[in-house]
């Protein structure tokens, strides 16, 4: 039950980044920057006010948490913390340039090369194991990024480095345990305000002055960087960075959708085989959890004793009765 719950936090907040365009479209008037800017100032206000007045116990609780461990764990969460910032900065700033000044399909191809990225890391980084199927569908991914690229050379350059950013950022975040998932978000998202600020007063258009803009805004800042990363980073509690990186495609699917049935942009038959491709390839890697299978054919009964219990002999009736009887007194 858990584990659907991971898996259904990293499947929504998938599904919520696909309808990015629909709020980050209406302001293509604005510089790339400007939106960074005012997304990250934003989200970092927010997430401070949170966290210092909502959420105290779960502060002095991580402090405890922090003070406890050892200074080399302690290098290695603050590393990570930071580290995750960096990538999670530059994937910001890169993702709105390509959706806003290339094209909505090359973001899609973005999310779509990803994945494999992310799996291939995982494996390399991590020693996050995966089964033949899986491996079975990263082959089919990479055919399908193959298939996208033909003619769209331009895009698949962008989408590879806005995919390599996010790639990273969930790998590394894997590693970062040990410090309330809220708060590692709430770090981050300041240290890239702070990155942010010495560049605004050289870089920054004029201040908008449209209400319209501070609305997107507000929701870019909530409902497409808050709630979705903090999902992201709780799913990466409970299931591999490899399963949430393929669960990416989600995001890639749904960018088509809208592509083709509410922005109308050219879509050829070699894209929607690409992205038939794609879909299949989610089902493999993720086979034998939509089909219920173990991966080592244990049943569920055996599956919940713990190890330390399953070699012991299960007690015969009479022995069960026995220990049941009250004791008798001692004369």
């Amino acid at each position: 039950m858990k584990s659907s719950m991971y898996y259904l936090a990293a499947l929504t907040s998938f599904v919520i980044w696909g309808f990015f365009s629909l709020v980050l479209k209406p302001l293509a008037a604005y510089a790339s920057l400007d939106i960074l800017f005012y997304r990250v100032f934003l989200c970092a206000a927010l997430m401070l006010v949170i966290s210092l007045f909502f959420r105290r116990k779960a502060l002095t609780d991580a402090k405890a948490q922090f003070r406890d461990m050892s200074a080399g764990k302690k290098w290695e969460v603050a590393g990570l913390t930071l580290g995750g910032a960096l990538f999670l900065f530059a994937n910001w700033f890169f993702f709105i340039y390509v959706m806003n000044h290339i094209s909505v399909n090359a973001s899609s191809f973005a999310f779509l090369v990803c994945p494999i990225m992310t799996t291939v890391l995982a494996f390399f980084l991590l020693r996050e194991r995966l089964t033949k199927w899986q491996w079975v569908a990263v082959v089919f991914s990479v055919f399908s990024c193959v298939i996208l690229s033909f003619n769209h050379v331009k895009d698949m350059l962008y989408g590879l480095v806005v995919a390599f950013t996010y790639a990273l950022y969930l790998v590394s975040q894997r590693k970062n345990t040990g410090i309330d998932t809220f708060l590692v978000l709430t770090v981050q998202i300041v240290f890239c305000a702070l990155l942010a600020l010495p560049f605004y007063p050289a870089y920054r258009e004029a201040v908008p002055v449209e209400w319209s803009f501070y609305a997107f805004i507000l929701v870019i800042a909530v409902v497409f960087t808050i709630i979705p990363l903090f999902l992201n980073l709780w799913a990466l509690q409970g299931i591999t960075s490899s399963a949430i990186g393929i669960l990416l495609y989600v995001n890639p699917l749904v960018n088509f959708l809208l592509a083709v049935a509410y922005y109308h942009e050219e879509v050829n038959a070699q894209q929607l085989w690409a992205y038939a491709i794609v879909l299949l390839s989610v089902i493999i890697f993720n086979e034998q959890y939509l089909f219920r299978r173990s991966r080592n054919k244990i049943s569920p009964v055996t599956a919940a004793v713990p190890p330390e219990q399953k070699n012991t002999t299960v007690p015969t009736a009479a022995v069960r009765q026995q220990r049941s009887r009250p004791a008798e007194p001692v004369s």
